[in-house]
């Protein structure tokens, strides 16, 4: 009896040695994304944007094409078709189109280089890759990494958790958090294609600006519409010292200046819409600000959201600190 219960303990063990030797480690699953980082030529993917940074959550459905070694094309939409703007690059430069105004920004940029970007594979993999402290686990059907992230303008947000698919080490989920580890942005890809055929002129600016344009109507010039003011709900250490309306040939202009251990001013105004004109170019960076992309410079950034143009201009915010208070400017009207 002794025996026979000696021999099954020994059986067990052996049979859990052999379903441990059979899984991956994290080091071999960050070697197996090397290599599908080296050879794959591109990909497909389709995903929803989830942002949790207003008082209401935002969707967004997110069309991501990448030629390598550095064509891409991000189709991002909202149910309010006019909240719709792509990010193109290609061989002339990095562009961002929103097809609703006809207005189009071209950018001497090396965009998505250099920072973390929540919906790019290529991104994600190497956070995975460049974390030596990465947490990792491994359930039947996924590997989950939870890094540090990479984003040169927003140190609000330090934390991600990736989820890949263990079958092709597709990405399933990203969520992007706080340093309270709540989740302020979360991406689900709902489909995902690994070296996926393009058409020569898939990545060209007219081709894709008349199909932007054809997708999301223009939107109707306002006449005689009120403007809503929104104000920052992020100033560390500022206050509202002063608020004035401009009058304009076709409406008014809102100036907010804020004033505290730093100072800026932010301008808000109806957007126009352009007729149809070349791109306009922007000697900055473009910026994700999650619910729109805007343009950076060193004192100033600068974006259009439901139909408003933003601009925040300061000589003393570092970048980074005018992102993030451009990021808070969203929602309902509070001051």
């Amino acid at each position: 009896m002794k025996k026979s219960f000696t021999i099954l303990i020994l059986g067990l063990l052996l049979i859990l040695g052999l379903s441990a030797c059979g899984e991956k480690s994290q080091e071999d699953v960050k070697k197996a994304l090397d290599n599908k980082l080296e050879e794959m030529t591109g990909y497909k993917a389709n995903a929803t944007l989830t942002l949790q940074t207003g008082n209401q959550p935002q969707e967004y459905n997110i069309d991501i094409w990448h030629n390598k070694p550095d064509l891409y094309r991000v189709y991002l939409k909202s149910d309010n078709k006019e909240q719709s703007q792509m990010i193109l690059r290609n061989d002339e430069g990095v562009f961002v189109l929103t097809p609703a105004l006809n207005k189009s920004f071209r950018f001497q940029s090396d965009w998505p280089q250099n920072s973390s970007q929540a919906y790019l594979y290529e991104s994600l993999v190497s956070d995975i890759l460049n974390d030596d402290e990465a947490k990792f686990t491994a359930t039947e059907t996924e590997f989950v990494f939870e890094t540090k992230t990479n984003y040169q303008n927003n140190k609000t947000l330090p934390v991600q958790e990736i989820t890949l698919n263990k079958k092709d080490l597709s990405p399933k989920m990203v969520k992007v958090m706080d340093q309270d580890m709540q989740p302020l942005v979360q991406v689900d890809f709902t489909g995902f294609e690994f070296d996926s055929p393009f058409d020569k002129d898939a990545f060209d600016l007219e081709k894709n600006k008349t199909g932007a344009e054809m997708d999301t109507p223009t939107m109707a010039q306002p006449s005689g519409q009120k403007l809503m003011v929104l104000y920052p709900e992020y100033t560390p250490g500022m206050e509202l010292v002063e608020e004035k309306k401009v009058a304009l040939e076709n409406g008014e202009r809102i100036v907010l200046t804020y004033a505290g251990e730093k100072s800026f001013t932010l301008f808000e105004e109806m957007s126009s819409v352009l007729p149809a004109n070349k791109p306009i170019f922007v000697d900055g960076e473009p910026v994700d600000l999650g619910f729109t992309v805007g343009a950076l410079t060193e004192n100033s950034i600068s974006w259009s959201y439901d139909g408003v143009d933003y601009y925040l201009a300061s000589k003393d915010l570092t970048q980074g600190e005018m992102t993030e208070i451009a990021r808070s400017v969203q929602g309902q009207a509070v001051k």
